[in-house]
């Protein structure tokens, strides 16, 4: 059996993921990176993307994170995210309608349109689909 770290996901609001894992694999912001225990410790910043990890039983697990910062230990990950979700709690019909939102306000060619803010909205919802599809 792997070894074990902690893993602890939270957000302004509230603790998302308190638990073991054997394996813990986040979208940093220069790549996608993978932790076990024992790793050499790290702080970098996180993108718009999912996170997953094997529990302690060695289940897949998944949650959608927007963005912010992960801290690696050799015994601990912390994820101190601006929002989380687990895939069970992801809403898929709220993200297909903000995803069409966004990709509508895209396809404007107005200057009273925010693209970035648009281009965001639309890879949390794209990445919230993907994640409850798997």
């Amino acid at each position: 059996m792997a070894e074990k770290l902690f893993l602890e996901v939270v957000t302004p609001q509230k603790a998302v993921v308190s638990e073991k894992a054997q394996l813990v694999v986040a979208p940093g912001s220069e790549g996608e990176f993978g932790v076990l225990k024992g790793h050499t410790t790290f702080l970098t910043s996180l993108k718009i993307g999912s996170l997953r990890y094997k529990d302690e039983s060695g289940s897949d697990r998944y949650l959608f994170i927007n963005g912010g910062f992960a801290e690696v230990l050799p015994e601990k990950v912390t994820i101190l995210a601006e929002s989380a979700e687990r895939r069970k709690d992801i809403d898929l019909a709220r993200a297909e309608e903000a995803k069409k939102r966004a990709e509508q306000r895209l396809a404007q060619k107005s200057e009273n349109i925010d693209f970035v803010r648009a281009e965001a909205a639309l890879k949390r919802a794209i990445n919230r689909i993907n994640i409850k599809n798997m």
